[in-house]
């Protein structure tokens, strides 16, 4: 009865240590699409409500550069837009003028045609009909020349207008995209620059385990496929459920701080896991893949 006991006793201990001993399949770290928000536009911060942690929404404008010389400039283009378009009120009031006396001038000419015909009127009076209705006729190309000039000033005035509008937008510091703030770069109050980075955001609510795993383990995998993730925790590991979303084409070298279930593989393949976060899991955290 002894000898029985203790061969159970040493065949329990040998399962035991089998199931501690067992590996993972894949060993990696968690990673998020990281976002860097920058400055449009040059000038003093007004306001950058935002902090570290704090859960942004997509397209919600959390700041705000000087507009004050952009405003200014943009009154002065309206300003000089008003006096250019007087101008051309005149030279359209001129011409109008101009169409008014040659509608005058052609039925004098068509009287005196008429009058001409019938030998009332002189050679002498037909020409000089004509000639008036040709000068009138000419003036009114001269004025329609003149306001060419007026109308490409017009145009090139909108034109600016639309450029300082389209810098005003780019003062507003818009969020991207629906995530948690990770690092604020800048403060309200100070002075930033085009391409100066202001904070950095990501979207955690869904985080990627980036693992490696062996040539021989790929026929146990696909796209799609369920998997668990486990994650160091107080007394045990803590497991999540995860979905592979990507199979890298081709092989590397094994990176120095990743293991490998098969400890001499020289070269691995990267694999993607999604897994829904709860709270607990950050960029950087390392994790365990398990093919179920």
């Amino acid at each position: 009865m002894k000898k029985i006991i203790v061969l159970i006793l040493i065949i329990t201990g040998v399962i035991s240590c089998n199931t501690n001993n067992e590996k993972a399949d894949g060993y990696g770290n968690f990673e998020a699409t990281e976002i860097t928000v920058s400055s449009e536009a040059n000038g003093k911060i007004e306001f950058l409500n935002l902090e570290e942690g704090d859960l942004i929404e997509f397209q919600k404008q959390v700041g705000l550069v000087d507009t004050l010389q952009l405003y200014l400039s943009k009154q002065q283009l309206i300003a000089s837009k008003t006096t250019v378009s007087s101008k051309s009120m005149n030279v359209l009031s001129q011409k109008n003028v101009l169409i008014a006396q040659l509608k005058t001038t052609e039925i004098e000419k068509n009287r005196i045609h008429n009058m001409f015909s019938e030998n009332a009127a002189t050679k002498r009076q037909v020409d000089e009909i004509d000639g008036k209705v040709k000068v009138i006729e000419e003036q009114i190309k001269s004025v329609g020349t003149q306001n060419a000039p007026i109308i490409s000033d017009l145009k090139s005035i909108d034109v600016q207008i639309q450029k300082i509008d389209d810098q005003l937008q780019k003062c507003k510091i818009i969020n991207p995209i629906q995530g948690t703030v990770l690092t604020k770069y800048a403060e309200a109050g100070e002075i930033t620059a085009f391409g100066k980075p202001l904070y950095k955001i990501a979207n955690i609510s869904e985080m990627t385990l980036r693992v490696f795993v062996s040539e021989k383990q790929l026929p146990q995998i696909k796209i799609g496929q369920e998997v668990f993730v486990k994650i160091d925790g107080l007394n045990e590991m803590k497991s999540y459920e995860g979905t592979i979303s990507w199979i890298a084409s081709q092989a590397e070298f094994t990176p120095k701080i990743i293991q490998t279930k098969e400890e001499r593989v020289n070269l691995v393949y990267a694999v993607k896991v999604k897994v829904k976060n709860d709270g607990s899991l950050k960029i950087g955290m390392p994790a365990e893949m398990w093919i179920k």
